[in-house]
């Protein structure tokens, strides 16, 4: 019996640190959108380049949009395509496992030692 390929495809994407709760907490934006520096600040413990890098990564796979807005300072703001949307909402099965059965006690005090 073989791993599907798709399932396999999707893991190297969600494997990597980060890239699935930036897709989730965009998700969780207003329009699903949000500026570099509410990432930087929601998502504490990612530095400005890796949080730089995982956006760069997220646009090339075609789930994150880069987009620029021409105002007075210029903004530029990260949104879910469609297809980042799609992988959102199939993430919240996973979430609602989360809730059910890890116990963040236990993770918190492994991070506190």
């Amino acid at each position: 019996m073989e791993v599907c390929p798709y399932l396999e495809e999707t893991f190297k994407i969600l494997g990597r640190s980060w890239n699935g709760l930036i897709i989730n907490y965009l998700s969780r934006c207003n329009d699903n959108s949000a500026h570099f520096s509410d990432m930087k600040r929601d998502l504490k413990t990612i530095t400005p380049r890796a949080l730089s890098i995982k956006l760069s990564e997220l646009a090339d796979w075609q789930l994150v949009e880069k987009r620029i807005i021409s105002t007075s300072p210029v903004a530029i703001i990260y949104v879910l395509t469609e297809k980042g949307q799609a992988l959102a909402q199939a993430l919240q099965p996973i979430e609602e496992w989360a809730q059910n059965y890890v116990d963040l006690s236990e993770t918190q005090e492994e991070t506190a030692k």
